[in-house]
């Protein structure tokens, strides 16, 4: 079957007949007819409550909840703080440097304390394990299932796409979900990778399988933008739609459990998923994903419980009704140029804020099962995807006070904001204690200062710190534990990890390699920081999703200066004093092996050696969800076609046939003004033009050459027709 017959006999009579009569003017061959949606841009500094939806079940909100996390936290705070007062007040009055650090102290230490009250109200949530969510028998809405792409591999991504398509079909409920791949590539590759393998996909899965593909020309305001190009042509064919990844996976079960819990609450606006990562292999994978699965559900059940309907969307794995989104959920330009200004970065914070003024509830369904992702293989990839996250979260000071936010929307900008802002304060908090100690161990004592005749020594009181320091230990670490002592009172989580003896010592593992990583991921983070508050925008880089590991040259460029920093920090710290050296060492020690920990966190034979050893095991690694083993076999498949490690010029030109079809893929209408010169696109109507072979046209043009010319039908008939 040729790519025409392969388009031709996915558009049957009865698929037209569940779409409107006539496709819009931008339609492009494989898409279906469009069905525009308006999406104003909102207003971040006015809003007219008036125009809120009214809710038809009004709800309360978690008021006792909230006060238990809250006005826990600032108790526990409270006391904190007064305990580091009398630690660094022995002598007198504090100086005031010791008053810096106590400032410092409550600020990071009420960040631990709001993430221990909410572990303890998830782990309380938890036991009481409620009733599982029936699937649903029935639906009677429309949902678009949305998988946004940005120069990924097809392999890994169609499958997915296969995978779910068919357990959603498998539920007999396939009929009310529509499929898209909206892609955003700037690489010509992956572009024409992308389409060869929607071709193939669409041919094999026949006549009924919805499923749709569009390429933007231009990527314009990123993920949010492509989520937008969509609500905006085709968005009023949907009741909801379905935000993923493109290294999600959802169950059938659990897509039509959302669908259907959209349709049980008129009054949802965003219904959020709790994702657990899978297929992880990497030493440092796996300790996200051990972390993730055992650590995770306490806090997301606590974040559940006190957010109620006020709660916060991820951006993924996620069911949006879609005429609430497209009426409530335009994004600005913030003012001034990056990194505060110009287009949002982590949109979902704010499409969440938006879509809770204008009167619709967001939530959480952490109990659902069948809700998957994966994570970055190496600390380093971690690093690169933080770096454009800590940006985005601090843009969101610019929008904590727009006007009409609910109180628990601010909430959440603030929890997010401090997150980023918590490690270049632990940092300075560091760097003022080893001041004072400093301070202590050269200045001379006041024989004067003091009330009476005795000398004012500037000193802490070594039993209280030693008290502070457990204090602080124990609120750190009690969400691990609470996780743990509901993994373990599972029996079938508890054997699928190996039994409680190496789900124990798996968490000791964790936790033992999470506190050598931290201060180099502390250190990391604070460069971010600055980064950013020194005006330098991050870009956005493509994800790397395999389990490949850095080379070393790469991970040695990187943190070698963590190093240098550890060791100087060590020799300074042992001079001043030896006590100051024992109470620093796991932050030196983390820096010195900056280099090592880092190389090993990407290594997969680590990994793999943990994981023979059954240890930072997970249920699903037991026991794999049906759905990633599908998509693990259609990954395989997928590979073997080599749609990946195709050159897009030479794919096109040895099959006039794909050539022609993706021709009438692109945009209906002019790319351009008239009289506006794109230069790329004339550069490579010029180098086309003078090539007289493929293997010139591929040596001659720039990447972006290309992409100007994929856009341009005739120089794609004229790559064609060369020798």
């Amino acid at each position: 079957m040729n790519l025409d017959e392969t388009i031709t006999r996915t558009r049957t009579s009865a698929q037209l007949r569940s779409e409107p009569d006539a496709a819009g003017p931008t339609s492009g061959l494989g898409l279906p007819p469009e069905a525009p949606l308006a999406m104003p841009v909102q207003d971040l500094a006015r809003w007219d409550p008036a125009a809120a939806h009214r809710p038809e079940r009004p709800a309360k909100a978690p008021w006792l909840a909230r006060l238990a996390v809250f006005g826990g936290a600032t108790a526990l705070t409270a006391y904190g703080g007064w305990q580091m007062v009398e630690t660094v007040s022995v002598s007198g009055s504090p100086t005031g440097l010791q008053l810096v650090l106590v400032v410092l102290f409550c600020l990071t230490f009420s960040w631990i304390a709001l993430a221990f009250t909410s572990a303890v109200l998830g782990f309380g949530m938890l036991l009481r394990r409620g009733p599982p969510i029936e699937a649903p028998v029935a639906l009677s809405t429309r949902t678009a299932v949305l998988m946004p792409v940005y120069n990924e591999a097809t392999a890994r991504t169609f499958a997915g796409v296969e995978a779910m398509h068919e357990a959603v079909a498998a539920t007999g409920l396939g009929r009310h979900f529509d499929w898209f791949v909206l892609s955003d590539s700037t690489q010509a590759d992956a572009w024409i990778a992308e389409e060869r393998a929607f071709l193939d996909l669409r041919g094999r899965l026949g006549a009924d399988a919805r499923l749709y593909y569009r390429h933007r020309p231009k990527n314009h305001h990123r993920k949010a933008g492509n989520i937008g190009d969509f609500v905006t042509r085709w968005g009023g064919h949907y009741d909801h739609m379905l935000v993923l990844d493109a290294d999600s996976l959802m169950s059938g079960p659990a897509i039509v459990a959302l669908a259907a819990a959209m349709e049980a609450d008129p009054d949802a606006g965003i219904i959020q998923t709790l994702p657990l990562i899978i297929n992880r292999n990497t030493l440092f994978a796996r300790l996200q994903q051990f972390a993730a699965r055992i650590y995770g559900p306490v806090i997301a059940a606590g974040l559940s419980a006190w957010s109620g309907r006020d709660g916060n969307y991820w951006g993924h794995n996620a069911i949006i009704r879609t005429r609430a989104f497209a009426s409530a959920c335009g994004l600005p330009d913030l003012p001034g140029k990056p990194p505060f200004g110009g287009h949002i970065l982590s949109h979902d914070f704010v499409e969440a804020a938006l879509i809770r003024r204008a009167g619709w509830a967001v939530y959480m369904l952490p109990r659902l099962p069948g809700s998957f992702e994966e994570s970055p293989p190496s600390l380093i990839d971690v690093a690169v995807r933080d770096r454009r996250w800590a940006q985005g979260n601090l843009q969101h000071a610019r929008v904590i006070g727009a006007a009409g936010l609910h109180p628990a929307t601010r909430q959440h900008f603030a929890t997010g904001i401090a997150g980023y802002l918590a490690s270049p304060l632990w940092l300075l908090q560091l760097v003022v204690g080893i001041l004072l100690v400093l301070q202590t161990a050269t200045e001379r004592p006041d024989y004067f200062g003091g009330a009476g005749f005795s000398p004012v020594f500037p000193r802490f009181d070594p039993v209280r710190a030693l008290q502070l320091f457990g204090l602080t230990m124990a609120v750190l670490l009690a969400p691990k534990l609470l996780g743990l002592i509901l993994a373990l009172l599972d029996g079938p989580v508890r054997r699928a990890c190996g039994g409680a003896g190496r789900l124990v010592l798996s968490s000791l593992v964790e936790i033992l390699l999470s506190a050598l990583v931290a201060p180099v991921a502390m250190v990391v983070q604070s460069g971010s920081v600055m980064s950013i508050l020194l005006g330098r925008d991050t870009g956005w880089n493509p994800q790397r999703r395999d389990d490949g590991s850095i080379p070393l040259r790469d991970i040695v460029a990187r943190h070698r200066w963590h190093m240098v920093l550890g060791l100087v920090a060590g020799v300074a710290a042992f001079a001043i004093a030896t006590s100051l050296f024992l109470w620093m060492s796991p932050t030196i020690l983390g820096l010195v092996l900056a280099i090592p920990i880092s190389w090993a966190s990407g290594q997969l034979g680590l990994g793999l050696a943990l994981k023979h050893r059954r240890l930072l095991g997970t249920p699903e690694e037991d026991a794999p969800p049906a759905i990633a083993v599908r998509a693990g076999a259609l990954t395989a498949r997928n590979a073997a076609l080599g749609f990946d490690t195709a050159d897009a010029l030479v794919a096109l030109h040895a099959d006039p046939g794909l050539a022609d079809v993706h021709a009438r893929m692109l945009p209906v209408g002019r790319s351009r003004p008239r009289g506006a010169i794109d230069p790329d696109q004339t550069l490579a109507a010029a180098k086309i033009c003078e090539a007289e072979t493929v293997g010139e046209a591929q040596a001659w043009l720039t990447p972006k050459e290309r992409m100007a010319l994929l856009h341009d039908r005739a120089l794609v008939d004229r790559l064609v027709r060369l020798t």
